[in-house]
Parts: C-alpha cells; sequence; structure tokens
C-alpha cells in the first residue's frame, strides 16, 4: 500500500495514524515534498477521474479565477494538479489494483484490515 498526501494535511495525519494503530504497512509519498509525475497522475485519473482527484473545498480550489473554476475540464484540471499538488483531494492510496482518495475509518476498516 502506497499513501500519498501532505504530510501537514489533518485527513492525511488521521489516516496515517488509523494505518498505524491497525498495524498496516504502508509508504508515504508526500507528493508537495518528493513531487508529482505526469504519469502518477494520469494513472490516478484513469482510475478514479479527475473530478475525484480535485478538493473543491480547499483554499487552493477558492482562489483559481471563478470562470476556470465553472469551465474547468480534464486537460485543464490535470495541468492544475502536476502544478499545484495541494489542490489534490487527500489522501489517495494505492492498493494492489485499487486507487482510492479521501479518509474515512469505518470505509477503510472493510477494505484494508486483514
Amino acid at each position: 500500500m502506497k499513501l500519498y498526501g501532505i504530510k501537514n494535511c489533518d485527513t492525511v495525519k488521521k489516516a496515517r495514524k488509523w494505518l498505524d494503530e491497525n498495524g498496516i504497512a504502508y509508504e508515504f509519498h508526500d507528493f508537495k515534498k518528493d513531487g508529482l509525475d505526469e504519469t502518477l497522475l494520469s494513472r490516478w485519473e484513469q482510475a478514479i477521474g479527475w473530478e475525484a482527484l480535485i478538493n473543491k473545498r480547499g483554499t487552493t480550489w477558492r482562489k483559481l479565477p471563478k470562470e476556470l473554476r465553472d469551465t474547468i475540464a480534464a486537460q485543464t484540471a490535470h495541468e492544475i494538479m502536476l502544478d499545484n499538488p495541494s489542490i489534490i483531494k487527500r489522501p489517495v492510496v494505492e492498493s494492489g489494483e485499487r486507487v482510492t482518495v479521501g479518509f474515512n475509518a469505518d470505509e477503510w476498516a472493510e477494505k484494508y484490515r486483514a
């Protein structure tokens, strides 16, 4: 399992704590510090769609011009996420072939506990 996010994000902290408390091994990748490459982002977009990856509740989204937010499309979203990884909803988890985004302890208990 590989967990992607930003180290200081509260949701990522909760997710990492949950994984640690449940004895689930994972590798953490801070995409703000360690980067986010186009191949990885494209894989996520193919797996769950760009719409699921954009965090429309965050300040990064709200700072975008209204016209851009109203007309955003796949290619524009891809470029924005590469330039501004903070706009990606967190955490993104790759486990086997599955890609998920966000953290919910109850859902994770069903998906990730052995």
